[in-house]
């Protein structure tokens, strides 16, 4: 239950600002994407390249000044960089056939893709608010998919069914990543997480772009206006994926999520007046159930077991030293040109 007079505090107020600046960072990996996208640019795993050098540079560092054991096995960092270093392809790979709108609506799957999976293997439970605003989430995607098929060629790309299928895929892989995280910074380590993340994920990349992207990127005409986007897109990944524990730290997930409903909002005015796109009547009611549902999914209770008995003893024993500190935190979900979607 939200209650206004909550909003005159400084912590909310704090909140309120860090969680708009996160949006317009998810907005603007979404703009750049579209931006090399209508450069004939095709070249997604390049583009997440550089966030993971950056995450390997900064927290690795860090890690390594610490002189500290990993707490969690290395190899569940290797099978958690696979994952999201895929969901991020499929998502940016969208953007070379459906619209810019499309996709970051779309990715909203994941938040039914998360509670699927944290009740599986995390044993949430979640109460009926939940539950009703996940449906009504789902609905809009259906309009969204419908919008696109509807428009054909006014959804802003060659291939709008074909995009909303990576974009629904990459969500899934997105939830995955997202529960993964979930589950390794309230036993592990964010800074570990990060620099592990950056790590695998940066080797991971390195060898996709050698064998599907290398032709790609030597076709390339090398230039400001192409290079600019890309640059861009890693920094604003990186600062991404560095800010949002601060926010779930100050004011948990719920604002984090509410936050984040505005860059769709940023989306549609971007392709708009940006792109001077038409934007399709059913966007729109797409938009609204959309928000509605996050609302409510937001809003509501959640009864939460962090995770199954037992379910820490495959890590390093130092993680029931930490376990109570890291109790409280979470970790990045989903970005898209990444998913802007977190567990609540």
């Amino acid at each position: 239950m939200f209650h206004f007079r909550r909003i005159c505090t400084p912590k909310t107020l704090i909140g309120l600002g860090l969680g708009q600046f996160l949006s317009l960072l998810i907005t603007s990996t979404a703009f750049t994407s579209s931006e090399l996208a209508k450069k004939g640019i095709n070249a997604p795993t390049s583009q997440s390249f550089l966030n993971y050098v950056f995450l390997a540079v900064v927290y690795g560092s860090t890690l390594l000044y610490r002189r500290e054991t990993l707490k969690a096995k290395w190899y569940y960092y290797i099978v958690l960089g696979l994952v999201d270093v895929e969901a991020n392809f499929l998502v940016v790979k969208a953007y070379q056939y459906t619209s810019l709108t499309s996709v970051m609506l779309l990715d909203c799957w994941s938040i039914p893709s998360v509670m699927l999976l944290t009740w599986l293997f995390l044993k949430t439970k979640y109460r009926f608010k939940k539950i009703t605003g996940v449906v009504v989430c789902v609905a809009g995607l259906v309009l969204v998919v419908f919008s696109d098929v509807h428009a054909g060629d006014r959804a802003g790309g060659s291939n709008p069914r074909k995009g909303d299928i990576l974009v629904i895929a990459g969500a899934t892989l997105y939830a995955i990543s997202n529960v993964s995280e979930e589950f390794l910074v309230k036993n592990a380590d964010r800074v570990e997480l990060m620099a592990m993340l950056g790590l695998s994920g940066g080797i991971i990349s390195a060898i996709q772009i050698s064998i599907l992207e290398r032709n790609e990127l030597k076709s390339i005409h090398w230039s400001a206006e192409a290079a600019l986007p890309f640059v861009g897109f890693a920094v604003a990944m990186f600062m991404f994926y560095s800010l949002v524990p601060v926010l779930l730290k100050i004011n948990g997930s719920t604002m984090l999520n509410l936050s984040l409903l505005t860059s769709d909002m940023w989306a549609v005015l971007i392709r708009i007046f940006a792109y001077h796109e038409k934007v399709d009547w059913m966007y729109f009611v797409a938009f609204g159930a959309v928000t509605v549902g996050l609302i409510i999914y937001s809003g509501g209770d959640r009864d939460e077991d962090q995770h199954p008995p037992n379910a820490a003893d495959d890590l390093h024993p130092a993680v029931k030293q930490d376990e109570e500190a890291n109790s409280g935190n979470h970790s990045k979900g989903t970005v898209a040109g990444s998913s802007k979607t977190w567990v609540a």
